[in-house]
């Protein structure tokens, strides 16, 4: 922690006299020095948010038109004169254009929002640059992982988090203020030396996505290679059967739904072994493995690619009887029947399965749409936690039993049929079931009253004692050290 000792020379020498004015009100006059998509965009924000806002633009007249009617736009030195916050919206190769506002922009907030263009892993980051050009300034570092379109449409509709560092811890409230105002969630970085850190963030491409789609990408060239042998190789070698036309579409049909069955599967995984772990050790204040808490978190990223998954199964689906192979199937099954005089083809048991087959893949499909367009910023912001939970558990392991029963139906009698077991392998769903059967078993199995009134108390504070039963939060203090 920094005290006060330390913190008092600081802001002497850092602008202290405009970083500790306290937080900001609506009508407060801000500046933004800079006239791109960004600074319009910032603009815009702080004028509905109550605030005065004041352009510092190179050239005023022809920029004026660009901003909001109630934004003034002068020059630089005009707009660094009237404001004690004032934004940096430029890139970091023009600050030194600035240098001639030195005297102005003295004793003054400069609020760098810039980012680089590629990840910084050794020079300094552009805030430190700028401040090391306005030493009588204080710099903070924030705004930079907000677009301009979370900007202009409001935080509901992008990223609500604004991440803030700077060596004035007064600065640093003041900012957070402001970000509050704008309907934004601060978040304090520390110290000015994490603004490198803090530029890197927007420049990761897509961090919590990688491992999902790593593990969606092996599963899928597991089962397609698990399919390929089943459905093209064997009848090739054994038959002499030339189907290796069926892997652009049909082999595709056949290993996608297999990829999205599991990945739902792997979403409610994590909470079986969460309430298993916990059960184990008679509390929730043990932290999980590493690797259950990195799983927990890309839950939501794993749901939206088995989602993709099955949206695309679906496509595909809708597909098959357009092809030209299917056409030709149809008029030699036609063909044959003519030949051996059958008059009908009717398989009443093989009508009704494909009927419900359709029924719940379709039903399964709708819910994981649910479950998607909950998982939007715009829409999530608009729930609370129950109806947010609801959607997200309840409706999520009900998709889970109907895909299941989807799979089942489509199965049928299938498994037990040896003909299906090519090079003595199982055909595909039965490899598929493995894992939702034991998940939804084991949900049920926690339904158990003895199971379930164990762990809602574990999860409202309870602890197990030593001899194996639990006690009340306000149990004694003598009665809650045996706990720990």
């Amino acid at each position: 922690m920094v005290s006060s000792e330390m913190v008092k020379p600081l802001l002497a020498s850092n602008g202290g006299d405009s970083a500790s004015r306290g937080p900001l009100s609506c009508g407060d006059t801000i500046g933004i020095l800079g006239s791109g998509d960004f600074s319009r965009s910032l603009a815009t924000r702080l004028l509905s948010s109550g605030f005065k806002v004041v352009v510092g633009s190179r050239n005023p007249k022809r920029s004026a038109g660009l901003f909001p009617a109630d934004a003034e736009v002068t020059g630089q030195t005009e707009a660094a004169r009237r404001a004690d916050l004032i934004f940096v919206a430029i890139f970091r190769d023009h600050y030194s254009t600035l240098k001639g506002l030195a005297e102005v922009l003295a004793r003054k907030i400069l609020v760098d929002v810039s980012n680089n263009t590629e990840i910084n892993v050794s020079r300094e980051s552009n805030a430190e640059y700028l401040a090391t050009i306005f030493p009588q300034c204080t710099v903070v570092k924030a705004f930079n992982v907000v677009s301009a379109w979370a900007l202009q449409s409001g935080p509901a509709d992008g990223n609500k988090q604004v991440l803030i560092c700077s060596d004035s811890v007064d600065a640093r409230n003041r900012v957070a203020s402001l970000a509050r105002s704008m309907g934004f969630i601060p978040m304090d970085m520390g110290a000015l030396c994490s603004a490198r850190e803090v530029e890197n963030v927007p420049l990761h491409l897509l961090p919590l996505w990688k491992v999902p789609c790593g593990g969606a990408g092996l599963l899928f060239l597991f089962f397609y290679l698990y399919n390929f042998v089943r459905v093209v190789l064997h009848p090739y070698l054994t038959e002499g059967k030339n189907q290796f036309y069926k892997m652009p579409v049909e082999l595709m049909n056949i290993t996608l739904p297999c990829v999205a069955y599991v990945l739902l599967s792997l979403v409610y995984l994590p909470g079986v072994l969460a309430a298993a772990y916990q059960l184990r050790n008679g509390t929730k204040y043990r932290r999980f493995p590493d690797w259950l808490d990195r799983w927990m978190i890309h839950r939501k990223q794993i749901g939206l690619v088995s989602f993709f998954c099955a949206a695309l199964h679906a496509l595909y689906s809708l597909c098959l009887p357009m092809r030209r192979s299917a056409r030709y199937q149809l008029l030699n099954d036609a063909f044959k029947q003519v030949k051996q005089n059958v008059t009908s083809s009717w398989v009443e048991e093989e009508v009704w399965r494909m009927e419900i087959y359709v029924s719940l893949g379709i039903i399964a499909l709708g819910i994981l749409s649910l479950l998607a367009v909950s998982s939007l910023p715009s829409v999530g912001n608009a729930l609370n936690w129950r109806e947010f939970n609801f959607i997200q558990s309840q409706l999520g392991l009900s998709a889970l039993v109907i895909s299941t029963l989807h799979t089942l139906t489509f199965g049928w009698r299938r498994a037990f049929d040896p003909n299906r077991y090519k090079f003595y392998l199982p055909p595909t769903f039965t490899l598929t079931l493995v894992l939702p059967i034991i998940i939804i078993l084991t949900r049920c199995a926690l339904l158990l009253p003895c199971l379930r009134t164990k762990l809602t108390r574990i999860r409202r504070g309870w602890e197990k004692k030593t001899y194996g039963k639990f006690s009340d939060l306000s149990d004694t203090s003598t009665e809650c050290s045996s706990n720990v």
